[in-house]
């Protein structure tokens, strides 16, 4: 129950934050939450927000989002990801994307299970370690 309200929360901050509301509410059953939390897939896309299911069984690369701020709750296992300090390696995937191999400097976090983090827009970030696997919601605040 603590996880519903949780993320509740956090996709109303991010809607209030970027002014939009619109007339369409979205509703996913929890077939579709286990879904998009298993695969890592998209469940809402608008121009100044997304939300999506995450999902690794292993390190990813660093990346750096220039207009998207996000945020994370874990919903289950555990991973260490690393946030700030400079990417090392990086080239832009897509535009105001890029993906490197690491980051010198930076602070370490241990992510598990009910944790949240806030990563704003521009901040290098890594899931440098993930021991079995780890599963999170993302809400993206995207600015214009």
């Amino acid at each position: 129950m603590k996880f519903v309200v949780l993320f509740a929360t956090l996709f109303a901050a991010a809607v209030m934050m970027t002014g939009a509301g619109g007339t369409a509410v979205s509703y996913f059953d929890a077939a579709k939450v286990a879904t998009a939390l298993a695969k890592g897939t998209v469940m809402v896309k608008q121009s100044d927000l997304a939300v999506q299911g995450g999902h690794r069984d292993k390190a990813g690369q660093v990346e750096v989002h220039d207009k998207e701020t996000d945020i994370f709750y874990v919903t289950d296992g555990e991973a260490t990801i690393v946030t700030g300090g400079t990417m090392v390696g990086g080239q832009e995937k897509s535009p105001g994307q890029k993906l490197g191999t690491s980051i010198q400097g930076g602070e370490t976090h241990h992510l598990v299970k009910g944790d949240s983090m806030v990563i704003p827009a521009g901040t290098p970030h890594w899931f440098k370690e993930v021991p079995k696997s780890i599963s999170y919601f993302v809400v993206k605040v995207i600015a214009p």
